[in-house]
């Protein structure tokens, strides 16, 4: 890039594409770039200062991203600064129509996407624009009124734009922030989630090392603190984790992440979810709210390496207590996570390597060098990783996670990584009987081919084992199992792509300076040419099992299954790939064999001939002189030979010789054009013989054949695709050519040789085409002239002809003539490549004889239509190269580029054939998008005419050419808007000649494909005024019956389909100056200069009144709209179906910008009353949502202040609300707005005149009683039994009444409100719910006096209804209470909470009203959250004597209830503690209460109470009801609370260890499951360093007590703690040492169970590393072991019942166990302490039981275990003891 570039055009570009240097016409792009880019500069800057957004800005916008596909980055850095600057004004206009916002989003975050190119420097954005355009989308206050329509696609657009421009928001932006989030920090609301979310999104962490005290330490410590606070996983936390990732990340060795390390990996390992223990049960909130993978390995990632090398000891630490669970027999939810884990971690250390490493050096912080990671710490990091990577290769999921894995691992060490991945492939290739393993291993061995083969110095020896490892792949190539052909021919095209394949074994004796592997290599390569001949020897015996049996010849099929045709495409590119890596010697001898077997066999033309057919093309692509010698003579001879008879050409069944030959030669002739040019006579003589065959298959193969020659000597392509330029053809003496194995591409010196059509060949192809396109033009005129008679086949044969010779010359033709279509707006002159002007323009002469002979068909047989539809299909589109065609090429390349790149380096280093594909790939993209797309009269034409087809009377005619109809709108700007009029002829009611198809037709037309454009739904007032109207009025025409399932089904799918699609319109298209500003900029701006002037002050007047003009015109457009869709419902004689659809449409159409015109309201609110239930729902939310567009704006004023209960009128108004609850949490806000005194506000109580016509519409129907009434009667009808719930939209509907219009409508609705409370039906009481909750949220504004009046008439229904509350309405009351108080200042709604607080639990009406009414409490206090300290404490107060509840539902809604009060007692880092009851207080008073259990030892039993005892029952039994209630608040606080206070927990631990029951059994009482559930979760809670010693205590003390079942607990219980709290143990060896001791001590418990539930606890603990098998261990347990045992005799006859086993038994068993503990601990490997234990162990086979059991549980599942993979196990063992193994493990006979 020297200063060449610049001079060329004028500026230095940011970056441009490489491979457009490549390209043969290189020379011209400059200045044809240079071109381009001056008019998109002039006319989008003309376009936006002349305020034009549409069509204008729209359209060179797109331009612009159409310039970037094509050249890159081609443009100076001042252009580039300020086409940004322009688009994110345009962006963040407000009111910009939201589809017109994405598309400019998406090409800015384009433009921003490198960010090297752009320095802090250069650009700077701010940041409040994007967070105020997030909040009014993502967060819209109109959105669920249905006054807005966003597509689904929107959030992601803008997180990727706001992660776009993080990198240059200013310096002051993270204070900014801060103090705008800081208030939303409430952990008990919503908008903790809201606030945390933007904090991840917005804050910058790039900031340079010299900000960083403007940056991230502003909140680092205030956020880890709150992230270290919480314990229980709330939904925020996984935020928070993204954020320091991307910190962590981006400030490598500028952050002291040490002391959270060990936090850091705990919270990793609890959130993956693994399964602990026997009996585990999961929170859910734990599984929804985990970690994201691609964060944490983000993190992970950063941490490794600088001074303290303590993270990747935490990482072997994680990988170690996991690795088990990657083994292939485990399997559950979980192993998805896991296993993205393992193939995203090698990948996030290649890239920092990458970064610290290769990668230029750019603006962003480069990492220190203290902290760049070291050699030692690479090799520690991927030995870490080995074992479950190597695990994971079997996995159940598939190997392709453990592939790639291994791929970035084999960059890094090669050495370590590919070894054990051979030892592992090498068996498997030997076995038959294991394919799965086969696959595997061979898809891992694809990911490590590159790194295996270039060897290095790290591991030399790996090219050693190409070959071998190739021709023992060979096998693979099976005809019976599909999976395994496939990954084979997978394997050896990737192999053979990185290797030359040369016979250097000569080299050995002419040169002597080879390496001892070099002398390898060469000897070995001497097989080379066996390997390629065995290879094709295998092909020909797959295609011979492959042919077409009998029974498909006769079937006709002419399609192969998919099956073959995969193996075809194998078969074909991998013999391709061959034979171009070949040298000159082997290529003769494989074409030799390849030409005899086509030649000496003669194969059907469908499968078996596909494939023969496909080598030979293989063979002459390499090589077209010496193939192209052999083939062409032979193929001409024979089917010159066998036509020499005239009566073959018009056989029906040709002679399958002649059809072989035929089928040969049209695919050895797809080579270079100047290759095929010395056979063209014999080629075109064949042509001429062939093109007339009678026989279809015949004249197919001749089209083809003539398809090949035209497009070989018409295009542009590359002629080799070899892995070194020049091919392999020089001799060994100068280069050798094993020293390019695996050698990347050199992207400077590709040396592509191009095929550049040259004179002769085009003079070639249009002698063909005057040769034989010619006659059959004229043929086909006359035929459609009447002058001449064909038959049906004949016309279809002809068409053929035509359009295969399109498809194969179309490069060379020009697009088609004609004028420019005048309204629409002017597109560019498109850059075509050059067509020769001089020849006759075929494309025109076909276009005119296709539309005549269409007109003559029309009237005729469709099946003309088939061929004809395809032929205006390519006229429209052709240049040589298909669109689709072109995408899946596209993304083959990506898929190929992935499995071969090498990620470390970087640099473009791929192989040499993938960057040829690249550039190629390119030269094909200019073809598809330079050509223009204007709309010119032709095209008009040609689209009327696929309009015609595309409503004509066969259904397969209509089906394809609407396809092809789909196309075009895609491709020609603009004439979507020219073809709706001709469209919606079709569906005129007045026409009475339209047919159903025809009508069918035209629906099909509007409704569009899945992907393409929709017609009926254009984002444009134009169109939709058209279309829209035409639907409903259509279901007037004639042609329309409802009777015709089909036609039913299209209007529904249209009527889904615009409901889905429509996004609001925008009505307001003004471009503010800001934009005109900058757009002024861009037209004086560097080179290129822009062709147009500047805009004078004239056009921008025009241009300002046009857009007031545009404006006034959408309203007047949306206006005529409604009105029209209002005609349509009134008309009386349309049918139902049509009246539902345009009442859909209406309620789209309601906006938050323009209230709704009146004659529509009044539709609406009539509708509120209609008979269908549908039109009721529509109509319920459409009030709500004008409600809403009514509603007055109240004034706002900063304030301060906030304390005494307004009582008077007088406190009332002085009284300053604040509602928001989140506010005064954390902190205030800056500016504390709050509603300004009532004089100041719109009046309330408006009279009947002083309203708009609007509101008098709604006045006076709901002032009107009969309308009340019919009103309450349809809403209080059930809908679906038992599915109903409370609903927010009716909710939304009363709200909006009472807020706008006061109290004026409470008087009609109370007699109703009091009958339907007083009914217990479940849609009576939730009708009434619904009322009361928007009554009362409606009373915001009310005066005093007003509200006083209110709660008066409320209070008495609230109580009568909680008297009568159901089953069915509890959770409905309990919606409505809190969504009553949600976002209100509790001083406002005091009444209500005092008639809550009466007396929730009083037994009135049984234990079911108490549980409802402590419920719908519960609601309404926690949307309060943490604002009303004393009811809590009052409430506290009430239910503490009443925690002794009998019935279980009351016991259950205190727990819940409790652990609202207490949610709000967590101590937040920086945030004042508030006065709500504490947990610790509350603890001490419980426990002294439960004192009665604690101290005695007998059996705590459930003792049920009769409810008519007399006296008071005795304190032990309290004491149970009480512990049954904690229970239940313990349970739930599970769940919901942030932290968990452990502590206090404690104190309740040694009760629950005394009840809950060992087994798992169902049919134990609730207290017993409950403790149970209780112990499982506490021990999966997450503890702080400081509470592990406290836990310990009270487990040791357990550990000692008379109950073993409490003991046995203590042994689940600390599993799960460990595991769950790993690293946090491991940091602290006193509390390793302590559990060691506890565990250890239990071995020798009296109890059997407690001992194996010891030993088990013991060999997880040696599992997960957390303990390690050291000596002074081993010692013990073999000391124990010898202890000697009693002898029998001794013993008298009477003890022979003895019960309690003698303290030396369990000493001997205990250490029995502990041995067989170490050997269980490894299931899958032998480590070299195994050997001696297990032979230690096998000593005690004979002892007494339970020693003889133990020993043979041991040894049986050592065996199965080891089973797998005993091969590689034996050799750890010595001869002798493999003898005793085998005796062990063989069970003896019974009959010896």
């Amino acid at each position: 890039m020297g200063p060449v570039a610049s001079d060329t055009l004028g500026f230095v570009p940011q970056k441009d594409i490489v491979y457009n240097k490549l390209l043969p016409y290189a020379d011209k792009l400059d200045s044809e770039s240079n071109d381009i880019l001056a008019k998109i500069k002039g006319n989008l800057s003309r376009a936006v200062q002349l305020r034009e957004l549409w069509p204008g800005v729209l359209f060179w916008t797109r331009r612009l991203s159409t310039y970037m596909r094509l050249y890159g980055r081609k443009f100076s850095k001042e252009d580039h600064v300020l086409f940004i600057k322009l688009l994110y004004e345009l962006v963040t206009i407000p009111k910009l129509e939201i589809s017109m916002m994405q598309g400019l989003a998406r090409l800015l975050i384009n433009l921003l996407k490198k960010r090297e190119l752009l320095s802090r420097e250069d650009l700077e954005l701010p940041w409040r624009p994007l967070y105020e355009l997030q909040e009014r989308i993502l967060y819209s206050k109109t959105e669920h009124l249905g006054l807005n329509w966003f597509p689904n696609s929107v959030e992601n657009v803008l997180k990727t734009l706001v992660k776009s421009c993080r990198p240059y928001f200013p310096e002051s932006a993270t204070q900014e922030m801060l103090e705008e989030w800081r208030p939303l920090l409430c952990p008990f609301d919503v908008t903790m989630q809201r606030a945390i979310s933007y904090f991840d999104l917005f804050l910058p962490t790039t900031l340079p090392p010299h900000l960083h005290h403007k940056g991230f330490k502003l909140w680092f410590d205030e956020l880890t603190g709150l992230w270290a606070s919480v314990q229980n996983l709330p939904s925020w936390e996984v935020h928070l984790v993204n954020l320091f990732a991307r910190l962590a990340n981006d400030n490598i060795g500028y952050i002291n992440w040490d002391p959270y390390i060990p936090k850091i990996f705990t919270r990793i390992l609890r959130s993956l979810n693994l399964p602990v223990g026997s009996s585990q049960m999961l929170v859910q909130r734990y599984a929804a709210n985990a970690y994201d993978i691609s964060h944490v390995v983000l993190w992970v990632s950063s941490l490794l390496g600088g001074p303290s090398q303590q993270a990747q000891a935490q990482l072997s630490g994680l990988f170690n207590s996991i690795t088990s669970f990657f083994h292939p027999s485990n399997h559950g939810r979980w192993l998805m996570k896991l296993m993205k884990l393992l193939q995203r971690l090698p990948a996030a250390v290649v890239r920092r390597l990458h970064r610290e490493r290769y990668r230029k050096p750019t603006w962003l912080t480069p990492v220190p060098e203290s902290h760049k990671l070291t050699e030692q710490n690479i090799t520690d990091f991927v030995q870490s990783m080995m074992q479950p990577v190597l695990l994971a290769m079997f996995s159940k999921t598939g190997s392709l996670d453990a592939a790639q894995a291994l791929q970035n691992l084999a960059l890094m060490r090669p050495e370590l990584v590919i070894p054990p991945v051979l030892e592992k492939t090498y068996p498997a290739m030997e076995t038959l009987t294991e394919p799965h393993q086969l696959t595997a291993t061979l898809s891992c061995m694809i990911g490590v081919a590159r790194s295996l083969v270039s060897g290095g110095q790290r591991f030399p020896e790996g090219p050693t084992h190409m070959l071998p490892l190739l021709v023992r792949a060979l096998p693979g190539v099976d005809p019976n199992d599909f999976s395994k052909c496939m990954i084979t021919f997978q394997f050896i095209a990737t192999f053979v792509t990185l290797v030359p394949l040369v016979d250097c074994s000569s080299a050995l004796h002419e040169r002597t300076d080879l390496t001892e592997v070099e002398r390898k290599l060469c000897s070995a390569s001497a097989e080379f040419e066996d390997f390629v001949l065995q290879f094709m020897d295998r092909c020909f015996a797959l295609i011979d099992s492959s042919t077409l049996e009998q029974t498909r010849e006769e079937t006709e099929t002419e399609k192969m299954t998919h099956l073959e045709s995969l193996v075809e495409l194998g078969l074909s590119s991998t013999f391709s790939t061959i034979l171009t890596q070949c040298s000159l010697e082997i290529f003769k001898v494989a074409l030799k064999k390849v030409f005899n077997f086509a030649t000496t066999n003669i194969f059907e033309t469908r499968v078996a001939g596909r494939m023969v057919a496909d080598m030979c093309r293989a063979a002459s692509k390499c090589n077209p002189v010496e193939a192209l010698k052999r083939f062409v003579p032979h193929c001409c001879n024979a089917i010159n030979q066998i036509a020499v008879n005239e009566e073959v050409l018009n056989e029906e069944e040709l002679d399958k010789e002649l059809l072989w030959n035929l089928q040969l030669l049209s695919e050895v002739t797809r080579v270079d054009g100047d290759k095929v040019l010395p056979y063209r006579t014999q080629l075109v003589q064949i042509l001429q013989l062939t093109l007339r065959l009678k026989c279809k298959q015949g004249y197919t193969l001749a089209c083809n054949m003539l398809h090949h020659i035209l497009r070989s000597t018409a295009l542009i392509y590359p002629t080799e695709y070899c892995s070194m330029p020049g091919g392999f053809h020089q001799h060994s003496r100068d280069r050798l050519p094993i020293k390019d194995w695996g050698r990347p591409g050199d992207l400077w010196n590709l040396d592509i040789q191009w095929h550049v059509p040259c004179v002769e060949e085009t003079s070639f192809a249009f002698y063909i085409l005057d040769l034989i396109l010619q006659p059959e033009l004229q043929r086909l005129q006359r035929f459609s002239q009447g002058e001449l008679e064909m038959s049906r086949e004949d016309v279809l044969q002809s068409l053929a002809i035509v359009q295969h010779c399109l498809l194969g010359a179309g490069s060379l033709m020009p697009p088609l003539k004609g004028e420019p279509v005048s309204e629409l707006p002017v597109d560019l002159p498109c850059c075509s490549l050059s067509a020769d002007v001089s020849r006759e323009n075929y494309r025109d002469a076909i276009c005119g004889v296709m539309r005549q002979l269409l007109r003559k068909l029309i009237f005729f047989f469709h099946t003309f239509i088939y061929g004809h539809k395809f032929i205006i299909s390519d006229l429209l589109h052709f240049k040589g190269s298909h669109k689709h065609e072109f995408d899946s090429r596209w993304k083959r390349f990506n898929l190929v580029k992935k499995s071969m790149e090498n990620r470390l380096h970087g640099r473009k280093q791929h192989i040499r054939a993938l960057l040829i594909d690249r550039v190629m790939l390119q030269h094909e993209l200019r073809k598809l998008t330079m050509e223009g797309c204007q709309y010119r009269s032709v095209h008009q034409d040609l689209m009327k005419d696929l309009l015609r087809l595309s409503t004509s009377t066969y259904s397969q005619v209509r089906s394809r050419a609407q396809g092809v109809f789909f196309t075009a709108l895609g491709t020609y700007n603009f004439c979507c808007r020219d073809l709706i009029p001709h469209v919606l002829e079709f569906l005129k009611p007045n026409r009475r000649d339209v047919t159903q198809q025809q009508f069918k037709g035209a629906l099909y037309c509007l409704l569009g494909n899945h992907s393409g454009v929709c017609l009926a739904n254009l984002h444009d007032w134009d169109c939709i005024t058209l279309t829209w109207p035409a639907i409903v009025h259509s279901g007037l025409s004639s042609a329309m019956s409802l009777e015709k399932p089909s036609i039913v089904r299209l209007f529904d799918d249209l009527a889904d389909k615009i409901h889905r699609q429509y996004e609001t319109i925008g009505i307001d298209f003004s471009v503010p100056e800001a934009c005109i500003a900058v757009a002024s900029r861009l037209m004086v701006a560097g080179k290129p200069v822009p062709p147009q002037p500047v805009p004078t002050e004239e056009e921008l007047a025009v241009g300002r009144k046009k857009q007031q003009n545009k404006n006034t015109d959408s309203e007047g457009k949306y206006e005529r709209l409604v009105a029209d869709l209002l005609d349509g419902i009134s008309n009386r004689d349309m049918p139902w179906k049509f009246e539902h659809i345009a009442i859909g449409f209406l309620s789209l159409l309601l906006r938050d910008d323009l209230p709704l015109p009146a004659p529509a309201v009044l539709f609406f609110v009539k509708s509120l009353n209609h008979d269908s239930l549908l039109v009721r729902k529509v109509a319920i939310s459409a009030v709500a949502g004008i409600m809403k567009q009514l509603k007055r704006p109240h004034k706002k004023v900063p304030l301060w202040g906030v304390d005494s209960l307004p009582q008077t009128q007088q406190d009332w108004e002085s009284c300053v609300f604040v509602e928001k609850t989140h506010w005064g949490y954390y902190s205030w806000p800056r500016k504390l707005m709050s509603y300004a005194p009532p004089e100041e506000q719109p009046k309330q109580n408006l009279t009947r005149e002083e309203m708009n016509e609007r509101e008098q519409i709604i006045f006076d129907h709901f002032s009107d009683p009969v309308f009340i009434a019919q009103l309450i009667e349809f809403l209080s009808l059930e809908d679906r039994k038992g599915k109903d719930k409370f609903s927010p939209r009716r909710f939304c509907l009363f709200k909006g009444l009472f807020r706008n219009f006061s109290d004026a409508f409470v008087p009609v609705l109370r007699p109703h409100m009091q009958r339907l409370v007083a009914d217990s039906h479940e849609s009576k009481q939730r009708c009434v719910a619904e009322i009361i909750s928007g009554l009362i949220r409606g009373c915001k504004h009310w005066s005093y006096v007003k509200v006083e009046g209110l709660w008066e008439v409320l209070c008495p229904l609230l109580r009568t209804a909680l008297t009568n509350i159901t089953i069915e309405t509890y959770a409905d009351w309990g919606t409505c209470i809190a969504t009553a108080c949600e976002s209100r200042d509790p001083r406002k709604l005091h009444w209500l909470f005092e008639m809550l607080m009466e007396s929730p639990v009083n037994g009135e009406g049984g234990s079911f009203v108490d549980a409802c009414r402590l419920y719908v409490l519960q609601g309404g206090l926690a949307q309060q959250e943490w604002r009303v300290p004393e009811l809590l404490h009052r409430l506290l107060q009430y239910l503490e004597p009443k925690l002794t509840q009998v019935y279980k539902n009351v016991r259950e809604r205190i727990g819940s209830v409790l652990t609202y009060i207490f949610m709000i007692d967590v101590n937040l880092p920086y945030t004042q503690p508030t006065s709500s009851p504490r947990i610790a207080d509350f603890t001490r008073r419980v426990v002294a209460r439960l004192k009665p259990l604690m101290e005695g030892d007998e059996e705590i039993q459930n003792h049920v109470m009769e409810e008519n005892e007399v006296g008071e029952p005795d304190e032990r039994t309290q004491a149970i009801k009480l512990l049954k209630t904690v229970l239940k608040w313990l349970i739930a606080s599970a769940g919901r609370s942030f932290s968990t206070a452990v502590p206090e927990q404690l104190q309740l631990l040694p009760l629950l260890f005394k009840i809950a029951p060992v087994e798992n059994d169902d049919s134990y009482d609730e207290l017993k499951r409950d403790a149970k559930t209780c112990l499982s979760l506490m021990s999966q809670g997450l503890l702080y360093a400081e509470q592990i010693p406290l836990v310990l205590r009270v487990l040791q003390g357990i550990a000692g007590s008379s109950s073993w079942h409490a003991r046995y607990t203590v042994l689940t219980y600390l599993q799960i703690m460990v595991f769950y709290n790993l690293f946090t143990f491991m940091s602290d060896q006193g509390s390793v040492d302590q559990v060691r001791a506890l565990v250890v001590s239990l071995l020798e418990d009296e109890q059997l169970e407690v001992r194996e539930m010891a030993a088990t606890t013991l060999s997880g603990f040696l599992q997960c590393n957390f303990l390690s098998m050291d000596a002074p261990m081993q010692a013990h347990f073999e000391a124990l072991c010898l202890t000697s045992l009693p002898k029998k005799k001794t013993r008298a006859l009477g003890s022979a019942v003895d019960t309690v086993p003698s303290a030396d038994l369990m000493r001997r068993h205990a250490g029995v166990l502990g041995l067989s503990a170490c050997i269980l601990s490894s299931p899958y490997d032998v480590p070299t302490w195994m050997p001696q234990l297990l032979m230690d162990l096998s000593a005690h086979l004979n002892d007494t039981q339970p020693i003889e059991m133990t020993v043979k549980k041991t040894l049986s599942n050592f065996r199965r275990t080891h089973h797998d993979n005993w091969q590689e196990h034996k050799q750890q063992f010595t001869d002798d003891q493999l003898v005793v193994l085998t005796d062990l493990l063989v069970s003896p006979c019974y009959y010896a």
